[in-house]
């Protein structure tokens, strides 16, 4: 199949059932692994054609496990805490039997980071220098569908938030 968007997946919710990500077309879409100040984006850009989806993984010190809404509610990052946007099934993102979406974006958006990290730490083979490094990594996807920028585990913050403001105005080039 030849995939020309994201809206091209379908994927699996929590709840065991298909989601196509098409059902999110004409949104600004911010591909998650963590959920760390993401509420707090959708209250700023909910309103206005942006969603964050989080697909759960547990390739990064094996932090996620089958009760992901327990663990975000009373764990990490507690409090109870509860998502504002969709938590689909837990995936993998690197190795082998990494889910066609993460091929596709990793694809779409290379990112070469010389550093690895720990690989005692991570829970795939084989390693690959295209690889999410992190769960903190994220995706921002315009409102086509189309893969715009991938940010690395240390970016600053303002900086996603000033390019989904960008997309939501419609100052970007497709």
């Amino acid at each position: 199949m030849a995939v020309n968007s994201v809206y091209d997946f379908i994927m699996e919710t929590l709840e065991r059932k298909a989601a196509p990500l098409s059902i999110f077309r004409g949104k600004v879409l911010l591909i998650v692994n963590v959920y760390h100040r993401m509420n707090a984006l959708m209250d700023m850009y909910g309103g206005l054609n942006f969603i964050v989806l989080g697909f759960p993984c547990n390739q990064f010190g094996l932090q996620e496990n089958h009760e992901t809404l327990n663990i975000l509610q009373y764990v990490r990052p507690g409090r109870g805490f509860l998502p504002k946007f969709p938590i689909f099934s837990r995936i993998e993102v690197n190795g082998s039997d990494e889910h066609p979406l993460y091929a596709y974006l990793k694809e779409t958006l290379p990112f070469v980071n010389p550093v690895i990290g720990d690989i005692r730490k991570l829970y795939w083979s084989p390693i690959k220098a295209n690889d999410i490094r992190w769960n903190f990594e994220k995706f921002l996807i315009t409102a086509d569908g189309v893969p715009y920028k991938r940010y690395d585990p240390h970016c600053p913050f303002e900086e996603v938030e000033r390019d989904i403001a960008t997309l939501l105005q419609g100052r970007h080039l497709s």
